[in-house]
């Protein structure tokens, strides 16, 4: 069969596709060959898009320049397109100073702030939501540009892409989902994890009109994104195209492949798109045969130029391994106005806390689950849709992989995302679009870069809550660097702590405690928000110091006020924050109560952040100095609804009297209840 003819009109372009595939592969098939040598010259795995340099050309050649771009891990293709530099690239790839992000990125994961090229994503589907902030911020600004983003065949089966789809619909935002089918899911053949035929139907499930195409011809590549653009560029919302691609070489650079059959690999061979083009191209008299193979030969020798300059260039340097996990420490500013104090619960606290942040912050939004039309289950949202609008305070789809995704997106974007979650509990559906994703952006980009976005939720045992919604999981955060994390213990805490993480520069996880909801007292209404990692004394003593957050700090106080009736002075120090910590209150705790310190805290005790505390203060005290350490904490355990058998599993005043009498007179806990006080 002769190859069609290319149209005139399109004769420049053809030549140019050849010229830029050719490039594309012969930069894929140098980094290869750089992790072959041995020792191999390129360390780590490395995902190549050999057969489907088709697609991100062809697309970018339908999009406006301004239009950006999300892709997946097998994103070399797609960031050459969009007019990265390809030395900067190679440079990253091959973990240079020089690269794109210092080497910290890598082959699978790098971004390139001030671009349209958002970056790679090395999670399977997590560009999908991503995508949805992004196109979010840009209706918000009214640019009319499109996002498109990329994903392999299976990903098409991640449940994060499901809830970005049906997210993207629902608000119709203008995203070009493109799925890259290359008939293998990394090494399970695609036919046998779908039922039907074109991944594309997938798409009239959620209302989104979708086509399948191929995508080894860049001029229908082109012309089919262009149609989709402009549709989504007007408002119809999203679209969803299948692009069928082969795949040349093996899922990574050491997959030998050895589940693959001679045929299939024959298939795909016979559908390059180089040789597709360059066919078409001489049979249409555009070019010899003589005259293509010099462009291919000239493309593989800017590459080799290129490698070689690479590979030459600078380490990076190890003493900026540390830098740019997260902004530096912002100092306190006191406001000029005078501040409002009013008397009110918790939660209306909260609700002031977002309302001062839309107001001061046209590019503020608030969205969750219910949040828009009812205000939230708790009500922390009410009446805000109906003061700021639908546009800056809406509802969602259940979907916690799409908010906190396209949270990451709005952020990147330019807007500062206020979002909730309903429950702690539910976060860990969705745990990848914070700890992989959010908290990496600052550090890969080297400071270029930043997600500041607030993440709100609830925690905690109360009567009646099963164990679903009762966990305390505040060291889960903790653990992660690259994320605030705080816990606010009092009505005044519920304003001030989210209004300090709403002007953070670095993503921010704001825990409310849903049993003090109703509590009330005293809010200062201050428009000069705080920095983040600020502890508080509540008292200070002598005697000894607790140190505690969120729904201790009460228990705490009432302990030590009955302690005071007997002349036992104690401190008590609310940490707020876990996330950056306050170390110099703490050591002043320590200090200040000669090495006297009982933690209290919900969360169970075992891997609960107390024994990060206790650890913490070990390892700043003077080792000649007494230092006497208890905890007291939940016990190990899951979380009944009884509220009677609640009680039982939880920290009480009685429990952190007594353990402070121990802690003062230096006996051994008489309690046979390890899982509650632990002795250091």
């Amino acid at each position: 069969m002769k190859p069609d003819l290319i149209d005139e009109n399109d004769a420049e372009f053809a030549r140019e596709m050849l010229a830029r595939m050719s490039f594309i592969r012969a930069f894929e098939a140098k980094i290869l060959s750089l992790t072959q040598t041995n020792p191999p010259q390129l360390m780590g795995s490395t995902h190549l898009c050999a057969g489907q340099e088709a697609v991100p050309l062809g697309a970018v050649a339908g999009m406006r320049p301004d239009d950006q771009i999300l892709a997946t891990y097998r994103g070399h293709g797609w960031a050459l397109a969009a007019g990265l530099d390809p030395q900067a690239l190679m440079d990253e790839i091959c973990h240079r100073r020089t690269g794109l992000n210092g080497g910290r990125g890598g082959s699978a994961y790098f971004m390139a702030p001030g671009t349209r090229f958002i970056g790679e994503n090395s999670i399977v589907g997590a560009g999908f939501p991503i995508a949805c902030g992004i196109a979010m911020a840009n209706l918000h600004a009214g640019n009319e540009r499109i996002v498109i983003t990329s994903i392999g065949d299976g990903a098409m089966n991640q449940g994060s892409v499901h809830e970005a789809m049906a997210f993207a619909a629902v608000r119709k935002l203008p995203i070009l989902f493109i799925c890259e089918n290359n008939g293998w899911s990394e090494l399970t053949a695609t036919a046998d994890m779908f039922l039907i035929d074109r991944l594309a139907k997938r798409g009239s499930g959620y209302g989104i009109p979708a086509a399948t195409v191929t995508g080894t011809d860049p001029i229908v590549v082109r012309d089919t994104i262009a149609v989709a653009a402009e549709q989504c560029r007007s408002g119809e919302g999203p679209r969803l195209i299948e692009f069928r691609v082969p795949r040349l070489w093996g899922h990574y650079n050491r997959d030998i492949e050895h589940y693959r059959s001679k045929a299939d690999k024959q298939q795909a061979q016979a559908q390059d798109p180089i040789t597709l083009i360059t066919a078409r191209l001489i049979e249409t008299g555009l070019m010899t045969e003589e005259e293509t193979q010099a462009v291919i030969d000239q493309q593989e020798s800017a590459v080799a130029s290129i490698a070689e300059v690479a590979l030459a260039a600078p380490l990076p340097d190890p003493h900026e391994a540390r830098l740019h996990v997260t902004a530096p420490a912002r100092p306190s500013r006191a406001s000029a106005e005078p501040a409002e104090t009013r008397e009110m619960t918790y939660i209306e606290a909260v609700n002031a806390a977002l309302r001062a942040e839309l107001e001061s912050d046209p590019a503020t939004v608030v969205y969750g689950e219910d949040v828009g039309k009812s205000g939230g289950i708790f009500g922390a949202a009410r009446y805000l849709q109906r003061d700021f609008g639908a546009t800056r305070v809406f509802d969602t789809p259940i979907a916690e992989s799409a908010i906190l995704g396209s949270a990451v997106g709005a952020a990147l974007a330019g807007l500062k995302p206020i979002v909730e979650i309903m429950w702690a509990d539910f976060v860990f559906v969705a745990l990848d679009q914070i700890v992989n994703q959010a908290t990496n952006v600052r550090y890969i980009t080297q400071g270029r870069q930043s997600v500041p976005l607030v993440v709100r939720m609830q925690q905690g045992a109360t009567p009646g809550s099963c164990a679903q919604h009762s966990q305390s999981i505040e060291a889960v955060f903790a653990h992660f660097p690259g994320l605030k994390v705080a816990l606010a213990a009092t009505a005044q805490d519920a304003y001030t702590l989210l209004r300090a993480a709403a002007a953070d520069p670095d993503p921010c996880i704001v825990i409310e405690a849903r049993s003090l909801y109703q509590t009330r007292g005293p809010v200062t209404l201050s428009s000069a928000p705080e920095p983040a990692g600020l502890a508080r004394f509540h008292r200070n003593g002598k005697d000894a110091a607790i140190v505690t957050w969120g729904t201790m700090l009460k228990p705490a106080l009432d302990a030590a006020a009955i302690l005071a009736q007997d002349g036992i002075d104690v401190s008590v120090l609310d940490l707020r924050w876990l996330s950056p910590l306050d170390e110099t209150a703490l050591m002043k705790a320590v200090a200040q109560s000669d090495g006297k310190v009982l933690i209290v805290h919900e969360a169970v005790k075992t891997g609960g952040f107390g024994a990060e505390i206790a650890m913490r203060i070990r390892e700043f005290h003077q080792d000649d100095a007494p230092l006497r350490i208890k905890r007291l904490a939940g016990a190990n355990n899951r979380m009944p609804a009884s509220p009677i058998l609640q009680a039982e599993l939880l920290p009480n005043v009685d429990q952190i009297v007594a353990a402070l009498r121990e802690l003062i007179e230096g006996r051994k806990s008489a309690q046979n209840a390890p899982s509650m006080i632990h002795a250091q």
